[in-house]
């Protein structure tokens, strides 16, 4: 039987990546090889027939871990890398420099290289005009050449490979979910998640108390309309009957009210509720507590929210608002993916199932999706709420994309589109004609340049100041080590013409001691 791959008798090669370098075979032409894709997945399992089947012609270690997950990620977006081009350079038979540019338009060498990754393939052709095979067959043979490569390649023994595999996944994947401390766009899609799921608790569970404390204190539900100061009440008042004058501090502190305060005393007088147990109470009580907890802890997520908005997208929230941009980041699944889409695509984000409805029914499609909680398309007539919610929409493709590309965050650009949105309101409304776009950008990168001029003549002025001060510093120092050195000489000779004065003395007094001693 002749097998399918050896038509013409092409030399067949087959590129091998593995955690540790690059291998290249070459592929004997046996009937296992042009037998079916079964027959080829029993083969490649057993070593002996392996062997038959490929030979071992060459192999490139990555010279480090960093070289190694440059090549992974290079290879897994479809680029060739200059180590692996000259590798193959290496290693494949070459071709004739005068037919190079014919088989390079053809795309056929004098022989064929199997490839696992198709846009690695398509690459190498293009770049190399070399035939790239890659096809089941290319799966199974790189499956058991990956199995088996230890017995071909005898200096990585398999618990190298293991480990070489082990941390390059590891590497791979800590590249892959790099955390980013300036965009954290992941903790801003979870803190808007949660904050919806917990409105939607909030009103449920708000609902439950006023309706469960409202048998025994209805007339509260007229007084405290907030849900939140409702739950307050209600687990500050618990019996109505208890409720006397000592306890206005307490409803005047809720309510930030007197008048408020002694209403909600007087209708506990005058209350028609039924009395409750006080284990009735005490759920009550306990189930209302959760809620102002829940509702406090509402409060400390928006306001982080907030601040990573403010962090992560200062120009989106400062042009939309921290919700609305926060939602449109969720939607899009990142920062960087609401910046890569068209304005017509973020007018509509959140409107998906109305707009192929339209398509499908050939009705109107919808005019806006999640940017209509913003503000802008509230205030705006129904006349005009698509055309300034097209308008808004361009403004937030471009407030994400000098969010999510510049170096620099300020929310400087944030403020300036959104006058431009007032403008274009004011437009609607009176007719007056807005400033251009282009004019409100070179505006802001003229100001935004001046600020980072006088910061830097600043911090020069406070580096000249601080070099002054360290001069007068070292002259003082200086100034004071010569007054110690004067000081020392001075107490040094007043030390020796005392001693010198003292020797005098002494031998003095030894010479009038002869002489009496002589007399």
């Amino acid at each position: 039987r002749v097998p399918s791959t050896a038509v013409g008798m092409a030399a067949t090669f087959i590129l091998y990546e593995a955690a540790s370098g690059f291998g290249l075979f070459e592929l004997k032409f046996s009937e296992d090889i042009g037998s079916s894709l079964a027959e080829v997945q029993k083969s490649v399992t057993e070593l002996n027939r392996l062997s038959k089947m490929v030979k071992f012609k060459a192999f490139m270690p990555f010279t480090s871990a960093d070289d190694a997950l440059k090549n992974i990620n290079s290879l897994t977006e479809g680029v060739m890398t200059e180590l692996l081009k000259d590798f193959l350079e290496t290693n494949l038979p070459k071709i004739d420099a005068n037919k190079k540019k014919k088989k390079k338009k053809k795309g056929k060498a004098g022989f064929q290289l199997m490839v696992l990754e198709k846009k690695l393939g398509n690459c190498i052709r293009e770049v190399m005009g070399i035939q790239v095979v890659s096809d089941r067959k290319v799966e199974e043979l790189t499956r058991g050449i990956r199995e088996h490569f230890h017995h071909f390649y005898k200096k990585l023994r398999p618990e190298d490979i293991h480990q070489t595999q082990l941390a390059l996944s590891h590497s791979y994947s800590r590249c892959k979910v790099k955390f980013n401390v300036h965009r954290v766009d992941n903790m801003i899609i979870q803190s808007i998640s949660l904050l919806d799921h917990i409105d939607k608790d909030l009103n449920t569970f708000a609902m439950r108390v006023r309706e469960w404390y409202g048998w025994h204190f209805p007339e509260l539900i007229k007084i405290a309309e907030d849900n939140y100061m409702f739950a307050r009440l209600a687990h500050f008042i618990q019996h109505k009957e208890r409720l006397s004058e000592e306890q206005l501090p307490g409803l005047e502190n809720i309510l930030m009210d007197a008048g408020r305060a002694k209403e909600v005393l007087e209708a506990a007088r005058k209350s028609m509720g039924q009395e409750l147990s006080e284990i009735d109470m005490l759920n009550i009580s306990m189930f209302a507590k959760r809620v102002v907890a829940l509702s406090e802890y509402r409060k400390n997520l928006h306001d982080y929210l907030i601040k990573k908005m403010n962090d992560c997208a200062p120009n989106l929230s400062a042009l939309i608002g921290e919700q609305v941009g926060a939602r449109l980041i969720s939607k899009a699944g990142s920062l960087t993916n609401l910046a890569k889409y068209p304005a017509s695509t973020v007018q509509i984000l959140g409107a998906e199932k109305a707009l192929f409805r339209a398509m499908k029914t050939k009705g109107n499609t919808p005019k806006y999706g999640l940017i209509f909680h913003s503000t802008f398309i509230g205030r705006a007539q129904p006349k005009n709420k698509g055309r300034i919610s097209r308008y808004l929409a361009n403004k937030c493709s471009i407030a994400s994309r000098v969010d999510c590309f510049s170096e620099e965050l300020t929310n400087k650009y944030g403020l300036k589109l959104r006058d431009q949105v007032e403008e274009r309101l004011n437009f609607y409304r009176t007719g007056q004609t807005p400033r251009k776009n282009l004019d409100v950008m070179a505006e802001v990168a003229a100001e935004l340049e001046s600020e980072a001029k006088e910061a830097k003549d600043q911090k020069e002025g406070d580096d000249n100041s601080t070099e002054k001060k360290k001069k007068k510093k070292r002259k003082r120092d200086a100034d004071s080590d010569e007054k110690i050195k004067k000081k020392k000489k001075k107490s040094d000779k007043s030390e020796g013409s005392a001693k010198k004065k003292k020797k005098k003395k002494d031998k003095d007094s030894a010479k009038k001691k002869k002489k009496k001693s002589k007399e």
